[in-house]
């Protein structure tokens, strides 16, 4: 089944079955390696993306959805090498332990920073739910406050 979508602001176009988890798209057949493989259960959050800005597990997002969305992988965070602020809370707040599990907690957290751009811990512990093996979660709420205030400032 050809697919075509926009991803990181290029439009791609891809030919595997429908049924293929959009993180195998992403991962094999765009050699983009930033989103990980975590659970394949939609449980764990490492393979969060945005599609059409809305955090979306995509090991268990199916390619045939992905027509004609606007996706953004962990990749495209940043733009014209200007970190989002989400990047640069996370590197202010030293928050990667062993960082596998980073690139779905940045991405989940730009999406929430997307809909409430200042967050209260509440809005944090009903919104980021990736599990993090490392339990660096303190640091991850420091560096979301810290996200917004920089998300505040621009």
């Amino acid at each position: 089944m050809k697919t075509s979508f926009t991803i990181n602001g290029e439009v791609k176009s891809i030919d595997v079955d429908g049924k293929t988890p959009l993180l195998w798209a992403i991962r094999d057949d765009l050699d983009l390696k930033g989103t990980k493989f975590g659970c394949g259960k939609a449980a764990c959050g490492a393979c969060t993306i945005h599609v059409d800005g809305k955090q979306v597990r995509s090991c268990s997002f199916p390619v045939k959805y992905a027509e004609g969305k606007n996706i953004t992988t962990i990749e495209g965070l940043s733009k014209g090498g200007q970190l989002h602020a989400v990047q640069q809370a996370w590197a202010e707040m030293v928050v990667p332990q062993c960082g596998y599990c980073q690139p779905g907690f940045i991405m989940a957290t730009a999406a929430l920073l997307n809909q409430i751009p200042k967050p209260t811990d509440q809005d944090i512990d009903d919104n980021i739910l990736n599990v993090c093996r490392c339990g660096t979660y303190y640091r991850m709420r420091k560096a979301i406050h810290r996200a917004a205030e920089i998300y505040a400032s621009k």
